[in-house]
């Protein structure tokens, strides 16, 4: 199947975005905006991000296997349930609701918890379309 050149152009486009948003995991580790940074924490946020990248881009290839679509969406709803109290805090809690704060430092949890579910809601997103253009691609052909 021939894929349209939109079709390629946007998921190039999403993966470069997504490759983006795992470059940015590498501020939390810096001692200087975060207290006690969890090296871990922003490894696997790394490699989530680059997970969808990487599915992006082998989607142009080829389709994907439903259970690889599977292990994106339960990644992307860990990831949401790991940060969601964060930003129930933050719409709910006693403190105003802010994304940003003064700096876009670190400084309050609840607003980091927020960005991250954020993102993670943006990868489910992102899997999500991935799981709309699996169902139109056929798969491999199946040998008798």
């Amino acid at each position: 199947m021939r894929l349209s050149p939109p079709f390629v152009a946007l998921h190039i486009a999403l993966a470069i975005l997504f490759s983006v948003f795992a470059w940015f995991q590498r501020n939390d580790i810096d001692p200087a905006i975060y207290y006690h940074p969890s090296v871990i924490d922003a490894a696997a946020w790394l490699l989530f991000y680059l997970f969808i990248a990487v599915l992006l881009i082998v989607t142009l290839f080829r389709p994907l296997p439903r259970w690889l679509l599977i292990v994106a969406a339960l990644a992307c709803l860990v990831e949401m349930g790991r940060s969601g109290p964060g930003l129930y805090a933050n719409f709910f809690g006693d403190e105003a609701f802010t994304m940003t704060q003064v700096s876009m430092s670190a400084a309050d949890p609840r607003v980091e918890l927020s960005r991250e579910f954020f993102g993670a809601l943006i990868a489910l997103a992102g899997v999500g379309w991935l799981a709309l253009q699996n169902r139109k691609r056929p798969g491999p052909p199946v040998s008798p």
